[in-house]
């Protein structure tokens, strides 16, 4: 991992010194003057940025640098070299901050300490690597004891150091540092870090050098300025560990260049008892309530916090014990949230009764606190409404609106943590991030319950339905990334004792082992033993507030995917302005009619057919009169019969057995049926529109039963708005020969019935060669609506049932940005999308585009579709919100665009 100059080959050297001109890499920050700023975050880091901004504000800061995230490009660019001239403006900045300081770095007598931290451009927490206490050695330690007049101070500060740089720098697994702290409490009689006395922190530092050189082969570096570089190299090397990749990927960061490292000087929160350590938000990351929110220890160190090593205090408890410094951190808090206009994630540390804050950022927290908040700023005039809908992420609106605990379900409570992040989560027990991947890769719900959690199990924590742990706080790393997430946690259950080796865990009598069933309150904190029966969520409030700006100012209509007359009233519910497709197949798997679809499957002749499909008639017509009535004055797009014929007929052979006793014929028969049916690539065959032309009584019989449904509907006094899509669409003549027949079937239903309703007739652009004509198809058809899952893959070349094998490497070698199936393929897919819309309109202006699938509730395709001019999305009920709200978004985006466009030209 070493980066040192010696190493250089020849050929480097020569090409860094092709120009004479140094480029900057090192920023001071200190005294009250930065040579950075909040403006500056790709180039500094969020972190390195802020520490700038912070400081240039006059909060009170430890000084340090920040080397750029610039250096670590060129870092790995160049094979783990660094770029001409860096380590000599480190050295030129630690000399400044020397003088800062007043302090020597490795100094006899004044020594000075500093921290290495990473910091990217968007915050990820603890994906990367920290060092504290950087600059200890045998002579630094004496010199800080009797400095300090504290040898205790020292000697904890020693051993926390020899943890962190073995760990982070040597390589070693912190795990091993914690053994050997424990023998050594469990030998004194002690049970809290803060029981040891000097003597035995000086023999643990003995022990963590040997336990280092036996594990390394390597003695612990004395140096400073070595430990400093090995330190750098370290949080250099963190960018691409497995963790930091896995949540960037998770995430969906992407475009960064790489880390800030920031070198700032100690200061300590393990001084005393007039000392600690504490992280705080400005509002309560959870619900968004506006109420200063946080954790903090007395005699501690950042990581006792973070980490969940010791289960912190809550921040109202020092307004009791130190009034003066929550006094000051409170005024310092408001003044930051003002700044910065959102809510902040600050760390601070209490040094002999002074207050120092070591960051601030931009707070991860849950859906609900970030609609809460948005709203909350907007009514205190701190933002406006188009910067509240830009905040609240569309994605992160799925945790509102999933199923909650039923309030009158049964629930056995067991055990009671902390309310680490909300919501509700059942599942089995899993004790290992690796074992709850391995689950969930079939297909159960699991409930990963860990002593405390660490970056390494962020996996798990991904997969996981909700997360236990035993031990931390509100603040701890299992809270924070379950937060992010949106995953339901309860943190610090301190009742439950947890045996990894006997897979199981014990709450007083109680033994629940791997495997089996418990259920988590994430808002209340509480665990339940077994299953707990759950209900829909309910929308309400600041959310309904801000759908309503949202729907104010978004020019796409927002449809849902519903088969159902239950989907359709959950689908209007959520916001769902119409049906955007409603799959007539899926009807005919429910209950007893599946008998009628293979008795028509089975049929020799026409006549068989049509005797079968008459059975199939009322029961379509009962499906849509449900879903007009549920969407009454709404469209719906009613998509006919797609999926090859295949798929209703029995395959295995004891229903097929089934099947023949059904229809009272030989279990040959229906073999041979199904053999017939067998096709090679069954998504290029038989099927869609291809179906109607060799078929064409099954198309009338569904066009019979949705105009048929629709004037019983209107008869109700309901309005009542069919649309009728013919699916798989290549050709002009196989839509107006499919036309022709639906109009003949309309104007019947229409003389039997003695009323006429409005409908349109439209197809799906779901092949290529269907937008690159779609200037002929749109002679015919009334409406487009794109199937994009059928466009991506036959448009790629992928099958969607198999694609699942490659395509995630295909994103982590970065062949492709994402998973063309769940968002659009702008580029290639979203190319024939543009050009079908514009065709057709060039034959009919006034033309109706839609888009149908799940690409209609996935939020980058949804600014895709605003910008190529369509009238409406169509996605899954539990995605509408999310759709309306980033349709919002794509016109404030564009609206920002044109005026930064605007601004270039002058």
């Amino acid at each position: 991992m070493s980066a040192k100059k010696k190493t250089v080959s020849k050929k480097t050297t020569k090409r860094r010194t092709r120009s004479s001109k140094v480029e900057k890499y090192v920023y001071f920050f200190g005294n009250g003057k930065a040579e950075g700023k909040a403006a500056m975050k790709t180039l500094l880091g969020g972190k390195g940025a802020n520490l700038a901004e912070m400081t240039n504000l006059g909060v009170p800061v430890p000084p340090g640098f920040t080397i750029s995230t610039r250096a670590c490009q060129l870092f790995y660019e160049n094979e783990r070299q660094y770029p001409r001239g860096m380590d000599e403006q480190v050295d030129a900045n630690l000399a400044k901050l020397e003088k800062a300081m007043g302090a020597q770095f490795g100094g006899a007598e004044n020594p000075l300490l500093v921290s290495v931290r990473s910091g990217a451009a968007v915050s990820m927490p603890g994906m990367m690597d920290t060092v504290l206490n950087l600059g200890l050695n045998d002579e630094t330690v004496e010199a800080l004891a009797k400095k300090t007049n504290n040898p205790r101070f020292a000697y904890d500060a020693y051993r926390r150091f020899l943890t962190m740089f073995g760990n982070v720098v040597m390589g070693m697994e912190h795990h091993d540092f914690e053994l050997v702290l424990d023998k050594k409490k469990s030998q004194i009689g002690k049970k809290l870090d803060t029981d040891l006395k000097t003597d035995d922190l000086k023999d643990l530092v003995k022990q963590y050098k040997k336990l280092v050189f036996d594990r390394t082969g390597e003695s612990f570096p004395t140096d400073p300025r070595e430990q400093l570089q090995k330190a750098i190299d370290a949080v250099f090397g963190s960018w691409n560990n497995p963790r930091a990749k896995r949540y960037r990927e998770l995430n969906d960061i992407r475009g960064l260049i790489g880390t800030a490292v920031n070198v700032q000087a100690m200061v300590y929160g393990n001084m005393g008892d007039t000392s600690g350590t504490g992280v705080c938000f400005s509002r309560d990351p959870s619900t968004g309530e506006n109420y200063f929110y946080g954790e903090y220890l007395m005699n501690a160190q950042g990581e006792d916090v973070v980490a969940g090593i010791r289960t912190p205090q809550p921040l109202n408890d020092l307004k009791k014990a130190n009034p003066k410094v929550y006094k000051e951190l409170v005024a310092i808090k408001n003044r930051l949230e003002k700044h910065y206009r959102d809510m902040q994630d600050m760390e601070f540390t209490i040094q002999e009764g002074k207050l120092f804050f070591l960051q601030t950022r931009t707070g991860k927290r849950t859906a609900k606190a970030a609609v809460k908040i948005a709203c909350d700023l907007v009514k205190e005039k701190q933002i406006t409404k188009d910067q509240a809908l830009l905040r609240v992420d569309p994605k992160q609106l799925d945790q509102l609106l999933h199923p909650m605990f039923d309030p009158k379900a049964k629930k056995q409570c067991i055990a009671k943590g902390l309310p680490a992040s909300p919501g509700a989560a059942t599942g089995v027990v899993v004790f290992t991030a690796d074992h709850a991947e391995e689950e969930a890769k079939n297909g159960k719900a699991v409930i990963l319950v860990r002593i405390e959690t660490s970056p390494e199990d962020i996996g798990g924590m991904h997969v996981a339905k909700g997360i236990l742990t035993s031990r931390g706080g509100m603040t701890s790393h299992a809270a924070v990334v379950a937060r992010g997430m949106g995953t339901c946690c309860v943190a610090g259950c301190g009742e439950i004792i947890i045996d990894y080796k006997a897979r199981q865990f014990s709450v007083g009598n109680t033994v629940v082992k791997e495997g089996d069933w418990i259920s988590l309150d994430g808002s209340l904190g509480e665990v339940y033993l077994g299953k707990v029966e759950t209900m829909q969520a309910q929308l309400s409030g600041e959310f309904g507030k801000l759908m309503r700006w949202a729907d104010n100012l978004r020019k796409l209509n927002v449809r849902t995917n519903a088969d159902t007359p239950h989907d359709s009233e959950v689908a209007r519910r959520f916001g769902a302005e119409g049906i955007g497709l409603t799959r007539t197949e899926h009807m005919f798997f429910e209950g007893d009619r599946i008998v009628a679809v293979r008795e028509m499957i089975l049929s020799e002749n026409k006549e068989g057919r049509e005797k079968a499909l008459a059975k199939l008639l009322p029961i379509q017509k009962n499906d849509f009169i449900g879903i007009f009535e549920a969407m009454h004055g709404l469209p719906v797009t009613i998509r006919l019969l797609d999926p090859p014929l295949h798929e209703f007929v029995p395959h295995e052979e004891a229903n097929q057995k089934e099947m023949a006793d059904a229809m009272g014929i030989s279990v040959e028969k229906v073999r041979q049926k199904v053999n017939s049916l067998h096709e090679f690539n069954p998504m290029l065959g038989h099927r869609g529109c291809r179906l109607g032309i060799t078929y064409p009584e099954i198309y009338d019989m569904q066009v019979r039963a949705i105009i048929e449904a629709a004037c019983e509907v209107k008869k109700k006094g309901l309005r009542v708005f069919p649309e009728i899509m013919i699916p798989l669409i290549g050709t002009v003549k196989e839509l107006s020969i499919l036309r022709e027949n639906a109009l003949k079937v309309i104007e019947k239903v229409f003389k039997e019935k003695r009323t006429t309703v409005n409908y349109m007739i439209g197809t799906m652009i779901e092949i290529p060669r269907a937008a690159l004509v779609a200037d002929k198809i749109a002679e015919v058809a009334e409406f487009f609506s794109f199937g994009t899952n059928d466009l991506t893959q036959m448009t790629f070349g992928y099958s969607r049932d198999d694609a699942g094998v490659f395509l995630p490497e295909y994103v982590q070698q970065g062949i492709l940005d994402k998973d063309p199936f769940q968002a659009l393929d702008q580029e290639g897919v979203g190319y024939l999308v543009d050009l079908g819309i514009t065709k057709g309109r060039s034959t009919r202006p006034k033309l109706k585009v839609g888009i149908c699938g799940e690409h209609g509730g996935e939020p980058s395709s949804v600014e895709f579709c605003h910008r190529v001019g369509m009238n409406y999305v169509s996605c899954s009920p539990f995605r509408v919100p999310i759709a309306r709200l980033a349709a919002a978004q794509a016109v404030i985006k564009e609206a920002k665009a044109k005026k930064a466009a605007r601004s270039k030209k002058k």
